[in-house]
């Protein structure tokens, strides 16, 4: 499966060079320009699936741009204008000429990812509304007992689309998996599935994100009709909380005191601690019986080994297809080996692991011995990053010293989860869109390695 192509124009390299790095993270192929000679250059050469625009940069304008795009026959993708001076007027003119959504500087991460999903999977392309149609999602791998009641409780909870339901388990449990299942299941499936990771969101912006304003729609409105689904629930600030239990409630959004209703279902991811939060006050009693009408634990990948093979075979299956990797099989040795590993990273674990098997190795069959080699190679590497911490400067200006111990701590928590930010900004306690900016100033590229 290709990478959607994402086109930021900005003459601002900070910000080209920080949007690029958040988008590449979350799967897109970026290309940048820096001005409009640049980018309209780029769009002769290739079209891209969606174009980040600013507005103002020198010699010529975005608006400008854009007006030339529509006017030529060229705008065949989805544009998204960026200002750090917007008005209403400059969103209506944007708009007018062809603009499918518009967000201010400085650019909020949650909002910008949510514009960027909405531009591509929304945008009118001849077919292509029907190739999303047909998409299906593979069936919930395994054989288990757990795995088989999992699929039939997909389904039922499927068929009442109104229900709140509750997903909870250890991270990197297909909660996410799940929860699209169940949207493509029910009859909302043609809508929009929209995701919203709850520590994206703060008191001061919970809002702006959730309803929206006159420049763009919110969450909650993006998500009507459709699903909306909440990752990391126990992360929900107490002001969002309180507009996600009214809006609940009310069935209506409430945006600058106009009412529309509220048509959508809502997904709730959480950790299995969730309940905690509301018994020690921190989460809203009220919301979370609103949202667990219908609770779905996950199990870790050790409680159900049973259902290893199956999964091994399914990973290779889609890395194949979709990251063009060489075909390679397990050896009856290999599987038992794996499958009585404890998988603390549960699934993402064992995809990476498959991944970098397939990467790494020759010839069709994988033994015993590549795995148990590869093992042995993961461990070396936390030891060596381990002693790197002892090897801290003492002999040099504190805020050298400080900038060093970041770069060694940010390198050895990036490395333990394979470059995936969102986990690292949990680990580290930091907004992702912050965290960015740490990893550059000390001089660490971010992003999870793609074969």
């Amino acid at each position: 499966m290709s990478q959607s192509l994402v086109m930021v124009v900005d003459d601002e390299p900070d910000i080209r060079d920080l949007v690029k790095e958040i988008l590449e993270d979350e799967g897109y192929a970026v290309i940048v320009a820096e001005d409009v000679k640049v980018a309209r250059e780029a769009i002769s050469e290739q079209t891209p699936d969606l174009v980040l625009l600013d507005i103002w940069m020198p010699e010529q304008d975005g608006i400008s741009l854009l007006k030339e795009w529509r006017d030529g026959g060229q705008l065949k993708f989805p544009v998204v204008m960026i200002s750090g001076h917007g008005t209403v007027e400059t969103a209506v003119e944007a708009t007018r000429l062809g603009a499918v959504d518009f967000i201010e500087k400085p650019l909020s991460l949650a909002r910008l990812l949510l514009a960027a999903e909405k531009a591509i999977s929304n945008y009118a392309v001849p077919d292509q509304s029907e190739r999303r149609a047909e998409r299906k999602l593979p069936l919930f791998v395994g054989s288990s007992q757990y795995a088989t009641e999992l699929r039939a409780t997909i389904e039922k909870s499927a068929s009442n689309n109104e229900t709140g339901i509750l997903i909870q388990g250890d991270r990197a449990t297909g909660k996410m998996l799940i929860a699209q299942h169940i949207h493509q299941a029910s009859n909302r499936r043609d809508k929009p599935f929209v995701t919203l990771r709850c520590d994206s969101l703060s008191d001061a912006n919970a809002e702006r994100e959730l309803l929206g304003n006159e420049n763009h729609v919110g969450y909650l409105g993006s998500a009507c009709g459709g699903t909306l689904c909440l990752t990391d629930l126990d992360e929900l600030p107490k002001a969002a909380q309180a507009i996600v239990l009214a809006t609940i409630e009310s069935g209506e959004l409430v945006v600058r005191g106009k009412s529309v209703p509220f048509d959508a279902r809502i997904i709730a991811c959480a950790s299995a601690d969730a309940q905690k939060a509301v018994a020690s006050g921190d989460f809203s009693e009220a919301l979370y019986y609103r949202l667990a009408v219908l609770v779905i634990n996950t199990l870790p990948l050790r409680d159900h080994r049973e259902d290893v093979p199956a999964l091994l075979t399914y990973t290779v299956d889609r890395l194949v297809e979709q990251e063009g990797l060489p075909y390679r099989h397990f050896s009856v040795s290999a599987q038992n080996k794996l499958r009585n590993m404890d998988w603390p990273g549960n699934v993402l674990e064992l995809i990476n692991f498959v991944q970098r098997l397939l990467i790494l190795g020759n010839g069709v069959e994988i033994d015993l011995a590549e795995v148990e080699q590869l093992q042995g190679s993961d461990r070396e590497r936390s030891y060596e990053m381990a002693g790197d911490v002892m090897k801290l400067p003492l002999d040099v200006p504190l805020r050298e010293a400080r900038a060093e111990f970041e770069r060694l701590y940010l390198s050895r928590q990036l490395e333990k989860v394979d470059g995936n930010i969102v986990e690292l900004a949990r680990i580290v306690g930091m907004e992702r869109t912050h965290l960015y900016r740490k990893l550059r100033s000390v001089g660490i590229k971010a992003g999870r390695k793609r074969g």
